[in-house]
């Protein structure tokens, strides 16, 4: 198959839409149409041509959030290579595992950890090392500046690779996800159409885009239907406010839904203007939903995807958005729980990624025999085809013999009195194994861990309920506003070692 990269899809947009606005800065001090876009791009990739690279040939990029990030995200597309976007968190060490595994032709880094990148890739035999920090300026954009504003879009095939993103690793080293163009196609194309999303529209784009989320969910849809995107280097809820009344669409994490309704200036004519707030990345509280629709009217749209498969599931646009569930499996994704409910989650589609990086057996571990993938989200799944993720499969606490699903555990929690939030957590136990200990935020008057554990008694089995609840001012999480429970098993790892509870 030809004529499979996806930037050539990005490419009409761009020139149907030449000369309305692509993207403008939050601060109003940048702003591009979709015709700069194109040339912005163009003379990208001749500089990366001019560093050696080459269709196929990975580019590794850890820099901070920038319009001129973008423009190497297009870049890379259009040259036919592979992106492998990196957490601007990852110290040396976490980077030198992804450039030795990955082995890419070219490194974008920030200019503070040039000197550092520069061992690195002469150690990995990396062609060159190139800059670009937060204000998108740089080593990079300064050769991109005295390129030709042409570059002819590589020819690539539907199958061929356009991202190699790593996952965390919280089980093992990190796998590379092999994601194609077709995958990012076919979610792009499907979101598009599911959501509503035109060039009427105004995105506020607060996301990392090191993430699926900010890079392929937000980026792809925009791009692929002529959206103009509000760009906010980080979220900033004072600047979301100030831009919201003229957008219409806004993709966040759960963290950024809370942070609204802390200010008392959100408010249903704040948000008058806006069309649809979509919810991913990590668990939306049914709280949150509920709060957030008696605030400002709007029902936050909750889906569901993973860096191997982009996006699995969404709540409708039009039909009941239900609280703590994730939705449907989108058109053309085909889902089923293995076993009894609550189980594993598999999916099978055109979104689903090619593999993982050099890593065959770990790939066919992770399928099925016909050919689904085996997600690791424990999920239940009603007649309707609705999905509710129950947790993580490696987060399943087995206590005396019995499973205990945090999620259910939370759920209990978080409704309690005084309780704002909750993460629940098997530990080491002499007795049973492991020992279920939640760890929660207060919000007002906490009752005492005493009287806590003895309500949760009268709602859940015996097994299910805390030995031990500890009240912290916030939960450890990561970028993505995921909670990050395995910091926690490790806060507590000794808890039940001295005392036999």
């Amino acid at each position: 198959m030809t004529g499979g990269n996806l930037y050539q899809r990005f490419e009409r947009v761009f020139e149907a839409h030449a000369n309305r606005t692509a993207i403008r800065s939050a601060d109003g001090a940048m702003s591009l149409t979709f015709g700069d876009l194109a040339r912005g791009a163009a003379r990208y990739a001749d500089a990366l041509a001019a560093l050696g690279v080459e269709p196929g040939d990975r580019v590794t990029v850890q820099v901070e959030k920038s319009i001129s990030n973008v423009l190497l995200y297009l870049a890379v597309m259009k040259a036919g290579a592979v992106y492998q976007p990196l957490n601007t968190a990852y110290t040396a060490a976490e980077v030198a595992y992804f450039v030795e595994d990955a082995e890419p032709k070219l490194i974008v880094c920030d200019p503070s950890r040039q000197a550092e990148m520069r061992s690195l890739a002469d150690r990995c035999k990396v062609f060159a090392v190139v800059n670009l920090d937060a204000q998108g300026e740089g080593s990079l954009a300064a050769m991109a500046a005295t390129m030709d504003e042409r570059h002819e879009t590589a020819a690539r095939d539907a199958d061929d690779l356009a991202g190699l993103l790593y996952t965390s690793g919280t089980t093992g080293r990190s796998k590379g996800a092999m994601i194609t163009h077709g995958n990012l196609a076919s979610n792009a194309e499907t979101l598009v159409e599911l959501w509503r999303i035109s060039a009427a529209d105004t995105l506020l784009h607060a996301l990392p885009v090191f993430h699926v989320h900010g890079l392929y969910v937000a980026l792809n849809t925009a791009f692929l239907a002529g959206s103009t995107m509000v760009w906010f280097n980080r979220f900033d809820v004072h600047a979301m406010l100030r831009a919201m009344p003229e957008a219409t669409l806004m993709m966040g994490v759960p963290t950024f839904y809370t942070r609204l309704l802390s200010e008392e200036s959100f408010t249903s004519e704040v948000a008058a203007n806006m069309r649809l707030f979509i919810s991913g990345s990590a668990p939306l509280l049914a709280e949150t939903h509920s709060a957030f629709a008696a605030r400002c009217g709007h029902a936050i749209l909750e889906r569901y995807g993973m860096t191997e498969t982009g996006m699995i599931t969404s709540n409708p646009y039009e039909g009941a958005r239900v609280p703590g569930t994730v939705g449907f499996a989108l058109p053309g994704v085909s889902v089923r729980v293995r076993g009894e409910q609550p189980g594993v989650l598999e999916v099978k589609g055109p979104n689903v990624f090619k593999g993982y990086w050099r890593m065959p057996e770990k790939t066919r571990e992770e399928f099925t025999e016909d050919g689904y993938f085996i997600t690791g989200d424990v999920c239940t799944m009603d007649a309707e085809g609705r999905v509710t993720i129950v947790g993580r499969a490696k987060d399943l606490i087995i206590s005396g013999g019995f499973n205990v699903y945090p999620k259910e555990v939370e759920d209990v929690l978080d409704a309690m009195p005084g309780i704002g939030e909750s993460a629940v957590i098997g530990v080491p136990h002499p007795d049973f194994g492991e020992g279920v200990v939640a760890v929660v935020t207060a919000k007002g008057n906490l009752p005492p861990e005493a009287e806590m554990i003895a309500a949760l008694a009268r709602s859940l089995a015996k097994f299910k309920v805390p030995k031990r609840i500890f009240t912290v001012d916030e939960l450890p999480r990561n970028t993505m506003g995921k909670v990050q429970k395995a910091e926690l098993r490790k806060r507590h790892a000794g808890l039940f070692r001295e005392n036999r509870t």
